[in-house]
């Protein structure tokens, strides 16, 4: 089920943002088939298999694409196939003899996502990187951090999941529309710079029109203001606070029992630091559960700063199934919702042999 149902996928395992591509178009319903390398030492963090949850949803099959019957195995699936992912540096799928000119060759309507840090050309695409590396170059590290401290590395959220995984799938999809539309099959060529940078638009405009400022921690969204920030609790625990609106920020004050004739106006900057010190001092009076108790649900825009191992259990993503329990390993939910196709509920990875592929490439030759 999903909506993604009948949309074929060969993916060439990689790490990173490629197989969180593949993981989203399987939890929407494609039937995704990935191509280990027969030897994947170094690939990664390894663990076992149920535990890279990137992995999940999908067939795997073990193949040695130095081996010319292999990559023959992998024409024959791009044949019938949909789409191709790979995550290579530019160049390693042309010298595999997968390349896109070899695929399309077979295939003249194959969507051919390629994924990579720097992108499929540019002074650096042959370089190796990683999310810190991409994000540094985009000006988005450089904004992320406290006042007077260094820039604060993200999780690979930002970079190779957001700017990566997501507009990689964005891509692929657009180009499988367009292909039903033309016949025709093209490469989409997603760089987590590229995506990063897009990201962060909303504030490349806030700085040309002088309204952010490059010294990190003083604006209004990256912990600056005192009505956007988290505080720490009387247990040691944390809270979050975001009453950017004048009215949300009011009724905070009310629920802090602080007098706002006592507080600095609120977007007076000058008075920034002072309002700060005055929440602070209020919040770690009560623990995070009571504070909680207090504001939670209210228009004062509060969460608990809660870790992995505490957020399933909240009572909001456990009334919407915002995660759900897969080969007893509890992990987010397929995302966004669908009021009629529905998805299945992930599963974990299943290994196929070599002699299964000839089933495979018949069930999708008859699907297409």
């Amino acid at each position: 089920m999903g909506p993604l149902k009948g949309i074929r996928i060969v993916e060439i395992g990689g790490i990173g943002p490629s197989p969180m591509a593949c993981m989203l178009l399987a939890d929407l319903g494609a039937d995704v088939i990935r191509i280990e390398r027969v030897e994947s030492a170094g690939l990664g963090v390894e663990r076992p298999a149920r535990f890279n949850l990137l992995l999940r949803g999908r067939r795997t099959m073990a193949l040695d694409l130095k081996n010319a019957d292999d990559v023959q195995r992998v024409l024959e699936l791009v044949a019938v196939a949909d789409v191709l992912v790979e995550g290579f540096r530019p160049g390693v799928m042309e010298r595999l003899g997968l390349g896109p000119d070899a695929c399309l060759a077979v295939n003249a309507k194959l969507v051919y996502g390629r994924m990579t840090g720097w992108g499929q050309s540019g002074p650096l695409a042959h370089a190796a990187g990683h999310d810190v590396n991409y994000l540094s170059l985009t000006g988005v590290l450089n904004a992320i951090g406290r006042e007077g401290q260094p820039p604060s590395i993200p999780l690979a959220v930002v970079g190779d999941m957001g700017g990566g995984a997501l507009y990689l799938v964005m891509g692929i999809l657009a180009a499988i529309i367009e292909a039903r539309k033309s016949g025709k099959g093209q490469v989409v060529d997603a760089a987590v710079v590229d995506g990063a940078a897009s990201l962060a638009t909303l504030f490349f405009g806030l700085n040309a029109a002088g309204l952010w400022s490059d010294q990190r921690g003083t604006n209004v969204l990256d912990s600056g203001a005192p009505f956007y920030d988290v505080y720490e609790c009387a247990d040691g625990q944390w809270i979050s606070l975001g009453p950017i609106e004048d009215k949300f920020y009011r009724q905070l004050l009310e629920k802090l029992d602080l007098d706002i004739d006592h507080m600095a106006g609120q977007q007076d900057r000058a008075g920034w630091a002072r309002s700060k010190m005055r929440i602070s001092q209020r919040i770690k009076i009560r623990t995070r559960e009571e504070w909680t108790a207090l504001l939670e649900g209210t228009d004062v825009c509060f969460a608990p700063v809660l870790s992995f191992d505490e957020a399933p259990d909240h009572p909001h993503l456990k009334a919407r199934s915002t995660f759900v329990e897969v080969d007893g390993i509890t992990q987010p939910a397929p995302a966004p919702r669908f009021s009629r196709t529905t998805p299945d509920s992930p599963r974990a990875p299943r290994a196929l042999s070599v002699q299964d592929l000839g089933g495979v490439i018949s069930s999708w030759r008859v699907a297409g």
